[in-house]
């Protein structure tokens, strides 16, 4: 199941569960939009992936335990440990080639 975590791992802004501003890589790493566009550059500094609008997590069960109630956010904060100047030769190097032929 996806981990919708709380906050973006760059500048450590919350991330609601509903947010329309988290962006999540195949590996579910998460940043928000403003990170993701203005910094990273759509490349993800742990896999060299792209980024897609996390999905929202229904907020009531449509269907019995599917929803935010029954399968909270996580509470668990992530940063990354890697500087912005690591990330930003890291994101030179990959910007270029499009995320779906990384």
């Amino acid at each position: 199941m996806l981990i919708l975590k709380p906050n973006c791992e760059l500048c450590d802004i919350d991330l609601a569960p509903d947010s329309k501003d988290a962006r999540i890589c195949s590996y579910e790493c998460t940043f928000c939009a403003d990170c993701v566009e203005s910094v990273l550059e759509n490349v993800c500094p742990n896999c060299g992936g792209g980024f897609s609008p996390r999905p929202i997590r229904p907020a009531r069960a449509y269907r019995t335990g599917v929803s935010v109630q029954d399968h909270p956010a996580s509470g668990e904060r992530v940063i990354t440990k890697l500087s912005r100047d690591e990330i930003k030769l890291f994101s030179s190097r990959l910007k270029s080639i499009k995320a779906e032929n990384r």
